[in-house]
């Protein structure tokens, strides 16, 4: 199977988990859009109905639409019953590293909303430990950035790095910057959390510790479901 195939297996195996009557969260990301294509296609073929759903970002909200998903917001729903999201890395103890998209701050308000969390990834997202594959985005304020990214550095960073397109920072749905953090492996995700989230400027990080309680894993040998203890 070629990437995008794991992808969409995986997408479709965690659109199994919504039911009628539920508010969903709809995540961001190539393996997140295979999911929000599918919860459409149940919505059309009527194996689902009466359901709401919150984007993570503009890019997910405008194929929501387009699919005819009917859309909401924390404001009108305060809580989610369940979300679907990607990831860049997921550890054993199915915490994850999110943000590559650039959506993090967007989807771990609604993560933080959501009473079951389902990371999908394929096989080659899955660590032994958080920071060996993927580096942390940092989502910053755009004023005083530089001395921002050298608070971060102070942090253990091997690398940081202001995240660009078109060869201009990248700006976030909220008007804020990313600044990507590489580590040689994360020894205290919880601990490096919490330093990275008490720099003035931080607007929040891109580890998920505590979040995801299923993680759908596509590999060419199948499909396999964790879900935390």
């Amino acid at each position: 199977m070629t990437i995008d195939e794991l992808k969409r297996a995986t997408g479709h195996r965690a659109a199994e988990y919504v039911r009628s009557g539920m508010v969903v969260g709809l995540g961001s990301g190539s393996t997140a859009r295979h999911a929000t294509l599918r919860v459409a296609e149940r919505l059309r073929q009527g194996e689902l109905s009466d359901i709401v759903a919150i984007p993570t970002s503009d890019e997910t909200a405008s194929l929501a639409a387009a699919e005819g998903i009917p859309l909401t917001t924390l404001d009108e729903h305060s809580r989610i019953d369940i979300t679907i999201d990607g990831a860049d890395e997921v550890d054993p103890h199915l915490d994850v590293i999110k943000g590559l998209g650039g959506f993090l701050l967007r989807e771990k308000i609604v993560a933080a909303a959501t009473e079951a969390e389902v990371i999908v990834v394929d096989d080659s997202k899955v660590v032994q430990r958080l920071g060996t594959r993927s580096p942390v985005p940092v989502e910053v304020i755009r004023f005083g950035w530089q001395n921002t990214r050298r608070a971060l550095e102070a942090t253990g960073a091997v690398r940081t790095a202001v995240r660009l397109a078109g060869g201009v920072p990248y700006v976030t749905d909220e008007g804020n910057y990313i600044i990507d953090c590489t580590y040689d492996g994360i020894d205290d995700p919880v601990g490096l959390s919490q330093r990275l989230n008490a720099i003035p400027g931080v607007v929040e990080n891109g580890l998920f510790i505590g979040i995801a309680k299923i993680v759908v894993v596509a590999s060419p040998t199948g499909i396999r479901v964790l879900e935390r203890r």
